[in-house]
């Protein structure tokens, strides 16, 4: 995992990693994918990444937590929010098919956004800051976009709205697997504006301000 994004990310990384295993491997519920420790063992990653991974996926219902002897994590038994999101991440990566998740994301960034700045806690916007300073110390393109997309993740896990969320995550997962690698074309100038944006639309939300939310929404995918 890159070593110059936070501790966030490093956990949404391995979050999706573990995601990813469950589908790709067919893991049916209630079947074991190991412990806190041997995740530890595995990834050499500290104990409160690690949490805060398994703390991801119980939260969005893919995987849960059992005490006790015997205990340790396992597939839950997905319910229609999960499945949904799942079946956006395995949609074939043809153009049209990254231009419909392109239009279905745009129309349901206003109101992730938009309940983003009425539900969003004093944590929330501490997250989204901390997030905001990995996406400006990236060193790459690349790294740049993943930051991007760990934000609005972030911000989707604010909106109360779990149908529209579950939505919403799918297409950005969508988008992020099937997205051609950044290259240099791309100028520092514009690298500045997107990072000015995305500080805007945190300013927004932190704000509680719905209307300045929409209009930067509104920017932000015109400048996309």
């Amino acid at each position: 995992m890159p070593s110059n994004l936070g501790q966030h990310t490093r956990a949404e990384q391995l979050a999706a990693v573990l995601d990813a295993r469950i589908r790709d491997g067919g893991l049916r519920p209630g079947e074991s994918i190991g412990t806190l420790e041997s995740l530890r063992a595995e990834t050499k990653f500290a104990y409160s990444t690690i949490s805060e991974a398994v703390r991801l996926l119980r939260d969005r219902g893919i995987i849960e937590i059992r005490p006790g002897r015997g205990g340790g994590l396992f597939v839950a038994d997905a319910g229609p929010v999960v499945r949904m999101r799942r079946t956006l991440l395995r949609v074939p990566d043809h153009p049209e098919t990254v231009a419909d998740a392109v239009e279905l994301r745009e129309h349901l960034e206003i109101l992730i956004a938009t309940t983003a700045a009425r539900h969003r806690t004093t944590r929330d916007v501490a997250d989204l800051r901390a997030l905001l300073v990995g996406m400006e110390q990236t060193r790459t393109w690349e790294d740049f976009v993943r930051a991007n997309w760990v934000l609005h993740e972030r911000i989707a896990e604010i909106c109360p709205n779990e149908m529209a969320r579950a939505v919403y995550v799918g297409t950005l997962g969508h988008l992020r697997s099937t997205s051609s690698p950044i290259g240099d074309q791309m100028t520092d100038e514009y690298r500045q504006q997107r990072l000015q944006i995305h500080c805007e639309l945190v300013d927004a939300i932190e704000a509680g301000h719905e209307t300045a939310v929409r209009d930067v929404v509104t920017r932000h995918n015109v400048t996309a």
